[in-house]
């Protein structure tokens, strides 16, 4: 594939040099237009840590994906374009006040020009534009330590360490993802994707849409569910 079938996709059509500005456009189209879902779980079709997997899926078939398929895909493209990128473990704070096991999430360090930042499209409701590892991000604070933290307003979004790593690496903890009963997404359906004003996201029972703040919440019958996927996201199921 080359990268101009997932520029489309992610309706990008500016500058490709590997810089800041860049990079930050392409992590906001791409959040603007992949979606953040676990369907596949639910509709019993594996998910397997191949980057040509993950690119039909998002490409072809013009569906998203979790964090292994999000920011595999979104490494395969920036790498094309000759930007230098790494995978990167981190730990997502768990119900219990505790974290998940090391590749419970992946993220992206991209380097530019001596620069590292953190990109990351594969996290639902994040950062639209990529992380300053050593600048200031706003909303977003980077703490440094063995293991680093992203908090946002305060609150941990999830720990990092910047030891790069295989993408076979995340291969275990996808299926822990995607078959184990303990795992949150084989608990309930999510397809969510950011708008311009906010973020459009369907759960089981319920389609809720955010716009400059103001939070909206439509129940959705289980007969409805599929019409309104595939009206708000372009997705039919399979």
């Amino acid at each position: 594939m080359l990268p101009d079938a997932y520029l489309a996709r992610i309706a990008y059509d500016g500058p490709r040099a590997p810089s800041a500005e860049v990079l930050r456009a392409l992590q906001e189209r791409h959040l603007l237009s992949v979606p953040f879902e676990n369907l596949d779980i639910h509709w019993k079709r594996p998910i397997v840590v191949d980057t040509e997997r993950f690119l039909h899926k998002i490409v072809h078939e013009r569906r998203g994906g979790f964090c292994y398929e999000l920011n595999g895909a979104f490494a395969w493209l920036l790498r094309e374009l000759g930007f230098d990128v790494q995978y990167l473990s981190g730990r997502v704070p768990t119900a219990d006040g505790g974290l998940g096991p090391p590749f419970d999430h992946m993220a992206l360090l991209v380097t530019i020009e001596g620069v590292r930042w953190l990109a990351d499209v594969g996290f639902g409701d994040f950062a639209l534009h990529p992380l300053n590892l050593d600048g200031d991000n706003g909303a977003f604070e980077i703490v440094k330590g063995d293991e680093w933290e992203v908090r946002r307003n305060g609150e941990t979004e999830y720990r990092f360490t910047l030891e790069p790593h295989e993408l076979h690496e995340f291969a275990p903890m996808c299926d822990y993802q995607q078959y184990d009963p303990r795992s949150h997404f084989t608990k309930r359906r999510i397809c969510s994707i950011a708008t311009p004003v906010g973020r459009v996201s369907l759960t089981d029972a319920k389609l809720i849409v955010t716009r400059h703040g103001v939070r909206t919440e439509t129940p959705v019958a289980a007969e409805e569910w599929e019409r309104v996927l595939r009206e708000t996201f372009g997705i039919a199921p399979c």
